[in-house]
């Protein structure tokens, strides 16, 4: 069996039943991308999450593209957004109030994406380019967790059983603790003429599949390979169709200048800084850019 490691994601199928499902484990990349900011830990645990989520399911894409998991809501955490490039490039970013996420974690040893998004709703949005209608998919956050969340958004969206499991956490590999993330996927084959019901495949899979631990996905001395052979070594499970994952962000000093340009000349004005220069840091990956007006109002011309 292909063994799958950090920064991949893999399809796996249990062999003679109708379930299919797919594997994402994170180690470097979840690190860069969840230490580009001083998120509190809870943040930094539902951007991870949703980081998980949406290498899972965008790796099921079978055209060049993107997705974009996002949730936001009226809670301390005002949004989390995680994008996935059919490429492997992974970037995520959260925006909330400090004050607000401290009070919520009062009396909570990990305040889950209920508690700290609140009342909203959570999207899946598919992007096939700029010739392409995007497709997007919205249902309201009604579970404590963004793995419920996407569960729902499953069962509404695409009328197909799935569960999902999420764990995010840190690890010390012997240089200091570093951010990890895994996730789980499992979705139901239905039954046809010549396969006959499912169902009672589907529950015993769904049995196997709540005996996964949290910390099984994210150790880092624990295989890919020997995680689904313990799940499902009575029936055997093949993987397959692997994609290495990474941290990328997409700005680059030509998207911020494009960006400047479409603002008047007299909004870049003001903000232009003392000396001279017009700053503008990447919300995703903290990088800062600074950009010469002059050249601005050259290329205008």
């Amino acid at each position: 069996m292909t063994t799958v490691s950090d920064d991949l994601v893999g399809a796996f199928q249990i062999e003679g039943e109708p379930v299919r499902g797919r594997l994402a484990r994170l180690g470097p990349a979840i690190h860069e991308i969840l230490t580009g900011h001083s998120y509190p830990e809870p943040v930094a645990n539902l951007l991870g999450e949703a980081c998980a989520l949406a290498a899972l399911v965008g790796s099921n894409m079978k055209f060049e593209g993107r997705l974009i998991v996002q949730a936001q809501g009226s809670g301390p955490v005002r949004y989390v957004v995680a994008d996935y490039d059919t490429s492997g490039g992974l970037r995520g970013y959260c925006r909330y109030s400090e004050e607000e996420v401290a009070k919520a974690c009062e009396g909570f040893q990990r305040p889950g994406a209920r508690s700290l998004l609140g009342d909203g709703v959570f999207i899946m949005t598919i992007d096939q380019g700029e010739d392409m209608d995007r497709y997007q998919g919205v249902t309201a956050i009604e579970g404590e967790t963004l793995a419920l969340c996407a569960e729902q958004y499953f069962a509404q969206s695409e009328q197909t059983p799935t569960r999902i499991l999420l764990a995010v956490g840190q690890a010390d590999d012997g240089q200091g603790p570093k951010w990890r993330a895994g996730g789980v996927l499992i979705q139901h084959i239905a039954g046809d003429d010549a396969r006959g019901s499912t169902q009672e495949a589907w529950d015993r899979t769904q049995a196997l599949f709540e005996t996964i631990g949290e910390d099984e996905l994210i150790d880092p001395e624990l295989a890919s390979n020997t995680l689904l052979w313990r799940l499902f070594h009575e029936d055997g499970v093949r993987v397959f169709g692997s994609k290495m994952l990474r941290a990328f962000c997409r700005c680059s000093q030509h998207r911020i200048e494009t960006v400047l340009k479409s603002f008047p000349a007299a909004d870049r004005a003001e903000m232009v800084e003392d000396d001279g220069k017009i700053r503008v840091t990447c919300e995703y990956c903290s990088r800062v850019y600074a950009v010469e007006p002059d050249s601005l109002d050259e290329a205008a011309a």
